[in-house]
């Protein structure tokens, strides 16, 4: 909303930068294989994309098949299956229909998501353990029978205390 002239321009870069480009009025069918240095698509694509980098749909870009990269941005429209291992930007041209599987999602105002979506974790180190048991082992622990004694056993009676007055509390 704020920074509307920087993404632009940034996405102007990013679509500038891509080391291959299938370019406006091109059909490509099959599989496309791009490396790290990533791929802007102004034509149209039937099938899987595959690229280790960056992925951007520009807004005359149409794909209809199975996208996976690092990074995508869509600015043009994406119909199929979608895995993404970092950010999905869908931006204010942008549609994507489908099954997504990403890390995070950027959607600008106008832009559209339809379909299921999923969230991928992404790999951390491992979570230390709670100092708090979870409650349902909170609760077992404590309705658990005691192998000795009455520990943990609420007894039948309680015997009244001289001098305490119950109607008072």
């Amino acid at each position: 909303m704020f920074n509307r002239g920087k993404s632009h321009e940034k996405n102007r870069a990013s679509a500038a930068l891509a080391a291959s480009r299938l370019g406006e009025g091109t059909h490509w069918q099959g599989e496309l294989h791009a490396g790290p240095e990533g791929l802007c698509i102004e034509g149209s694509v039937e099938g899987t994309v595959l690229s280790e980098g960056q992925v951007v749909i520009a807004p005359t870009g149409l794909v209809k098949g199975t996208i996976h990269a690092r990074h995508l941005t869509v600015r043009g429209r994406v119909e199929g299956i979608l895995k993404v291992a970092e950010c999905l930007e869908i931006l204010g041209t942008g549609w994507v229909e489908g099954e997504v599987e990403l890390a995070t999602l950027v959607v600008d105002e106008g832009g559209t998501l339809q379909g299921t979506c999923v969230h991928r974790l992404v790999a951390r180190e491992k979570e230390p353990l709670p100092l708090v048991p979870r409650k349902e082992e909170r609760a077992l622990d404590r309705h658990a029978p005691s192998a000795s004694g009455t520990h943990g056993q609420v007894p039948d009676y309680i015997p009244a205390v001289r001098g305490f007055d119950r109607n008072r509390y």
